[in-house]
């Protein structure tokens, strides 16, 4: 429910704040007072695009701010999907700068348009003889039928099962593409699979090989250089191993005179040791060199292999290669892998399509049970308001599973005796559609908690006992809903609880709008007004008098 709405700098209004009563609220008016101005800040409060060209002050910023207690519309899941905090008075609040920059707040939280656009669908519906328009849409039919019918839980049952079964189409979808891609390259994988899984990756040590094949090149070399070094350390006439035995013998000597001297030769012993494990070392590594053609083939053919691949592949080392055969090995399994969950998924979802075939069937069933009870109720309160002949046709034939069932409806409409009924687009004109919703609102007003509804001149084309039953209908809406009715009837004016008038006013350099709540005295003298013109006689006011006292008005003059 809209509990305060202020507008500031649009248009023609400077500044305008409406606080509307709960039930219906009329507002009155002369043609271009502003009336449309008003709803054209509403339509930019609940995300219409906006234009720094409306601005009133065009040196200042427009703001439109609306608030609403929305406690009964069960909306907490709106805002969690939106991320926004849940209260139950939502203040809803656009700016627009004089640069045309454009800003949307929910509880002064920023948001993008597309999220108070969201917002705003749920908490006001403005209902315009363009909106009606909207009825001739099957899906729009289809869920008002529902609405009608109270499906909702049914449909949503439905919906959940047709989502199931979405989901699971496109995995199966998914997969039968994977399975596709993997087939075209399988035999291109196997045959590199096979290759890197024949060269035996497992515990190879490249740098071993490597290593390995540089030596047995270069062994003469190094039985030369190593027979010369055995030479130098223990077989020359003065080798190392014996200069530094002579000197080990020399400290010895001399050990008794001081500690330092003993540990020096203690040193020197175990170098000497060390010094001969070196030399047994290089003496025997000296006699196991010995050049092999035959090995160096071998190492060599081995390492081509191992760079080929790395080639190939473009990795640099072993552990590369190893992690290129694991993929391939993954890739190729993954063929089989596939099948099996393909094998599952066409049986979930031919499981899942069963589901939604008897969830759809039954909620089919259940709308065909509420078809009559529509075209009947519909059509008495069409002929209420002044189209007697009037006739309602559901017209329903069956389909494939979709996101609403398995139903193609479309209603089917006549305003005439003896005419074929035809789609509502064909056979309705402007004030017939704005009927036809209006009638269907009353009939979904006890269904649902519809959001604040504004009508912009529903009551175009009627006149008369029928504008009457229009604002008695509307009253009984008001009892559960909010209604905003713009109108020029003297009998809507009558019917509201709460009644506005808009008007202009001249200043001495512009001319601003304003808005303001009448007395019962003003009320009767506005619809007096719009019943006899600008100087109403005294049955003027007496038929003024006479509709109010229909809605039990006090209104004296």
């Amino acid at each position: 429910m809209l509990v305060d709405l202020r507008i500031q700098n649009y248009a023609l209004i400077e500044q305008l704040e409406l606080r509307p009563s709960a039930l219906l609220n009329i507002i009155t008016g002369e043609t271009g007072a502003g009336k449309s101005i008003m709803l054209g800040a509403i339509g930019l409060l609940l995300g219409n695009r906006a234009d720094s060209k409306m601005l009133f002050d065009t040196q200042r910023k427009c703001v439109i701010e609306g608030q609403f207690n929305i406690s009964s519309y069960q909306l907490q899941d709106i805002f969690d999907s939106e991320d926004l905090d849940y209260d139950a008075q939502c203040i809803l609040r656009r700016e627009i700068s004089p640069s045309g920059k454009s800003r949307a707040f929910v509880n002064d939280t920023p948001v993008t348009l597309e999220t108070l656009r969201n917002i705003g669908a749920n908490l006001m519906d403005i209902h315009s003889q363009h909106d009606t328009l909207l009825l001739g849409d099957a899906v729009f039919q289809l869920n008002l039928l529902d609405l009608y019918a109270g499906l909702v839980p049914t449909r949503g049952q439905y919906s959940n099962a047709y989502r199931q079964y979405r989901k699971l189409e496109a995995d199966l979808k998914m997969v039968e593409d994977q399975i596709a891609q993997a087939n075209k390259e399988l035999d291109y994988h196997s045959f590199l699979l096979h290759e890197l899984e024949e060269a035996h990756l497992d515990n190879e040590d490249q740098e071993a090989l490597e290593q390995e094949i540089k030596q047995l090149e270069h062994a003469e070399e190094i039985k030369y250089k190593l027979t010369q070094a055995l030479h130098s350390l223990s077989e020359s006439e003065y080798c190392a191993a014996g200069s530094m035995k002579e000197a080990a013998t020399l400290l010895g000597q001399i050990s008794s005179y001081a500690d330092s001297f003993r540990v020096l030769k203690e040193r020197l012993d175990s170098c000497l040791i060390e010094l001969h494990d070196i030399a047994d070392e290089v003496e025997a590594t000296e006699r196991r060199t010995e050049g092999d053609p035959a090995r160096i083939d071998e190492l060599q053919s081995r390492l081509n292999v191992l760079y080929n691949l790395q080639r190939k592949h473009q990795v640099r080392d072993v552990p590369e290669l190893i992690a290129v055969r694991d993929d391939l090995r993954q890739k190729v399994g993954s063929v089989l892998n596939l099948d099996k969950e393909l094998s599952r998924l066409r049986k979930d979802t031919d499981g899942a399509l069963a589901t939604v075939t008897r969830q759809g069937s039954k909620l089919s069933e259940s709308r065909k049970k509420g078809f009559p009870k529509f075209e009947k109720e519909l059509a008495g309160l069409l002929s209420e308001l002044g189209m007697p002949h009037s006739r309602i046709v559901v017209q329903h034939s069956t389909g494939q599973p979709a996101a609403s069932g398995i139903d193609i409806i479309s209603i089917l409409f006549t305003a005439n005796k003896g005419a074929q009924p035809q789609t509502l687009s064909k056979a309705a004109s402007g004030g017939e559609f704005s009927r036809l919703m209006l009638c269907i609102k009353y009939m979904l007003a006890d269904k649902t908690a519809l959001p604040t509804i504004v009508f912009d001149e529903i009551d175009t084309g009627i006149s008369g006992e029928i504008a009457v039953k229009v604002g008695r209908m509307m009253q009984q809406m008001a009892k559960k809903h909010q209604l905003v009715a713009i109108s020029h009837l003297p009998q809507m004016a009558a019917a509201g609880d709460a009644h506005y008038f808009v008007y202009k006013e001249d200043r001495a350099d512009r001319t601003v709008s304003r808005i303001r709540e009448l007395t019962p005295e003003e009320r009767v003298r506005e619809i007096a007004h719009m019943i006899a013109g600008a100087k109403p006689s005294e049955n003027a006011f007496q038929s003024a008098r006479e509709l109010l006292a229909m809605r039990g008005a006090e209104a004296v003059i």
